[in-house]
């Protein structure tokens, strides 16, 4: 295993053991539910949106190493970002695990996702975070499923 991915593997490790941002912030105004049947999956995202921009957010629930640690990071990149610039991230993160490449300069970022892609069953659980995130921005009323 090269160094890069071991770096990578711990980014995730790490993650999901010390996740950021698994709480209910407070004055929270933005609110969705995901479930991945596949893994068992169940996240809850909160976010306090100020002048249109991610002030606060945090996530609750339970899911497996990937879908944890990709909403940790998640809930790292999105603060103080825009719904169209989230909304950017989200579908670079897309290309990323379908092997169209990623650009982020910042190492053990969202890149450590990268391996997700190897698993191509996975990749629900690493973009379920992403699809609640953005049904909680457009207030969505309805549960996102990976199904």
């Amino acid at each position: 295993m090269s160094e890069l991915n071991q770096l990578y593997q711990r980014v995730i490790l790490d993650h999901n053991k010390n996740p950021r941002n698994f709480y209910k912030p407070d004055g929270s105004n933005r609110k969705a539910e995901g479930y991945n049947p596949v893994c068992g999956d169940q996240i809850t995202i909160h976010a306090r949106l100020d002048g249109g921009m991610v002030r606060e957010i945090g996530f609750q629930g339970s899911g497996c190493a990937i879908s944890r640690a990709s909403a940790s990071l998640m809930t790292e990149a999105v603060k103080g970002k825009n719904r169209s610039e989230t909304q950017t991230i989200f579908e670079s993160l897309q290309r990323m695990l379908s092997g169209a490449g990623f650009e982020s300069d910042e190492p053990g970022g969202l890149n450590a996702l990268s391996g997700v892609r190897r698993f191509p069953v996975r990749i629900k659980c690493a973009l379920l975070p992403w699809q609640t995130l953005i049904a909680a921005l457009d207030e969505k009323a309805e549960s996102v499923s990976t199904e």
